[in-house]
């Protein structure tokens, strides 16, 4: 058993869930830093702190988990304290200091103040986009807004993140030219819903005036759009993305189904003839633009008949990049009235059949792009390969462009460099440098 330290405590963060949790860990980090704090992030610590996700049934298992191994760590006396912060601490807390009592403290995803004062530390409220990056130095997640107006029958996100809370456009001008003074090239724009920034504190869509801001900001050379709700669509911001360089031919849009029924029962403000006409728009503006989406397969009503409506849906669309989840069902939301009729592994043989669909039109589409040159940003090395990505992809989710590393190549991380395609796998480029 290791004795208990005298000196100073190390305070280890641990993220899970999504670029959202990142982003607030980061934001955590920055403030002990200030405070003096030593911290670090998934690494040995004396004190633990867990920012959770519970969004689905998947993430809230590996979130209890999680606490269940650091609380037994804390047993053994390999930390002396553990503290829960986050997405399933927001929303079950009663029950988590119920079930699992020997954690230290609960937080809510609101309670960054009182978390801190725990740890020993004051939240300091002129540290506006100071925070630490746990990403590559050379890019980062902006989150524009905080919570969501939406109310989607399947989502439980308004419960534990609250109303949309849009950051004003000239703090986030601040974070971002904080980040490019840093080293960031690649600014990920992400947000519960960017399609619903600003409508809070301007009374409008916002999104495109804040991108036309921060395409002003000097070192940033590229800028993402993640989570765009696709109901109220701002079309401007096609137009910005049309004539500025910097904001990247990207759009991750959840379009979650096709069936008008499901898409209704879902609460999604759609149908399939406005969905597509909604595509239709995209790809008449932006000829070039990566669409990437995310569905849920197993929504309750789902018969066969409409599983192969959006499968076939998905087959004529052809999307660059495309997610797919089992229907969770969540207490306290909407649809949780509904009848969860669809069985567990009717769910999951649907999510193969659509993934294996997509996997044939990623390898489908990446043949096309052997041949041509794309300029691409490198993240990391591997093994015999320089890691990149071009602008139609983003980190963790999207195709990656490998470069062999020889004697006479050589990728600074970080930097970017123009491509030759060579060949193409269902998620990854093979290329050599220009």
């Amino acid at each position: 058993m290791r004795t208990k330290s005298t000196g100073r405590k190390k305070i280890n963060i641990v993220t899970l869930g999504c670029s959202k949790n990142v982003y607030d860990s980061e934001v955590l980090m920055g403030q002990l830093e200030a405070n003096g704090k030593e911290v670090v992030h998934e690494d040995r610590g004396d004190i633990v702190v867990i920012n959770t996700c519970g969004f689905i049934d998947n993430a809230k298992e590996e979130s209890i988990n999680t606490i269940l191994d650091f609380v037994e760590a804390k047993k053994r006396g390999e930390v002396e304290q553990v503290f829960v912060t986050g997405c399933l601490s927001e929303r079950y807390k009663p029950d988590l200091i119920r079930e699992i009592p020997d954690v230290d403290q609960y937080f809510g995803t609101r309670d960054l103040p009182l978390l801190l004062k725990h740890l020993g530390a004051d939240y300091r409220q002129e540290l506006v986009g100071e925070r630490l990056t746990t990403t590559p130095r050379h890019y980062a997640y902006l989150k524009i807004a905080e919570g969501c107006d939406r109310p989607c029958s399947f989502c439980a996100i308004p419960l534990m993140r609250g109303k949309n809370v849009s950051t004003p456009i000239e703090n986030l001008v601040i974070e971002a030219e904080k980040l490019a003074k840093k080293g960031v090239k690649e600014l990920i724009l992400i947000a519960q819903d960017l399609t619903y920034y600003g409508l809070d504190i301007y009374k409008k869509r916002a999104l495109g005036d804040l991108l036309l801001r921060l395409v002003t900001v000097e070192g940033i050379e590229w800028i993402r759009l993640h989570y765009a709700f696709p109901t109220g669509f701002p079309e401007d911001v096609l137009e910005i993305i049309k004539n500025e360089p910097k904001v990247c031919n990207y759009i991750d849009i959840p379009l979650q189904h096709i069936n008008s029924d499901i898409l209704k029962a879902m609460k999604r403000g759609t149908s399939h003839e406005k969905t597509n006409a909604l595509l239709d728009k995209f790809r008449f503006m932006l000829p070039d633009m990566a669409i990437r989406t995310t569905l849920i397969v197993g929504f309750p009503g789902e018969t066969e008949e409409r599983f192969q409506e959006l499968k076939e849906w998905v087959r004529t669309q052809r999307f660059d990049r495309l997610g797919c989840f089992t229907y969770s069902h969540e207490e306290n939301t909407t649809a949780y009235v509904l009848e969860d009729d669809v069985p567990q592994e009717v769910k999951e043989a649907r999510v193969e059949e659509i993934m294996e669909l997509q996997s044939q039109i990623s390898w489908e589409k990446n043949q096309e792009r052997i041949g041509k040159v794309y300029r691409c940003i490198f993240d990391r090395k591997e093994g015999n390969y320089f890691i990149g990505r071009t602008e139609f992809d983003s980190p963790d989710v999207d195709n990656t462009v490998l470069v062999e590393a020889t004697d006479q190549v050589y990728i600074p991380i970080g930097e970017f460099a123009d491509v030759l395609i060579t060949s193409a796998e269902e998620f990854d480029l093979y290329g050599t440098l220009v």
